[in-house]
């Protein structure tokens, strides 16, 4: 191998140095951030760039506090709502049994009514119960001879021999309701007993 010597002049190697330090003054300046800036006239561009994030900052906290306070004021509202639907839930309810009792009231002040008389206002009055209970979602649970027994919907009393299949309803004793699926009062039933 051969080594090369260079030999350089005294004005040469005062340029090449002076290069040098001009290559890596260019490279730190362009890696200085903003802040290593501010002796340079930059202290008036950071010191703009402060108050913006400033004026941006407290623009954030009154947005934040604006949608808490409008959450608050749903959160409270909804809970108003619910309280009232609590307390006035039966009024539906109630008004539609207003009539019922007007015709049991009208029906107690005839002194000298028939048997027959009381067995139709009896009648009519009942209807309107039924009514009443149907426009509300309460419905009867009255199941026919022959069903299957249904412990969700039935409550067996005893179990009677018959001649249908065992664990099937013979008879209602008392008639069961139903309000929007959900079982008020199971239907009161006697059951086939296994043969």
């Amino acid at each position: 191998m051969s080594i090369i010597s260079f030999s350089m002049s005294e004005n040469e190697k005062t340029n090449t140095n002076q290069d040098l330090k001009d290559q890596i003054q260019s490279s730190v300046s362009s890696e200085k951030g903003p802040l290593d800036a501010g002796s340079a006239g930059h202290g008036d561009s950071l010191e703009g760039e402060i108050a913006s994030l400033k004026a941006k900052n407290a623009e954030l906290a009154d947005n934040y506090l604006r949608a808490k306070a409008e959450a608050e004021n749903a959160r409270r509202r909804a809970e108003e709502e619910i309280a009232k639907a609590r307390k006035f839930a039966v009024e539906g309810f109630a008004e539609s049994l207003l009539p019922v009792a007007d015709s049991l009231e009208a029906g107690l002040l005839i002194k000298d009514a028939s048997a027959e008389q009381i067995r139709i206002g009896t009648e009519a009055t009942l209807k309107q119960l039924k009514s009443a209970l149907e426009r509300n979602k309460v419905l009867e649970i009255s199941p026919p001879a022959g069903t299957k027994f249904d412990p969700h919907h039935h409550q067996a009393i005893s179990m009677v021999p018959a001649e249908q299949e065992a664990n099937t309803v013979v008879s209602v004793l008392q008639k069961g309701y139903s309000i929007a699926e959900r079982v008020l009062r199971p239907a009161l039933v006697t059951v086939s007993a296994p043969k």
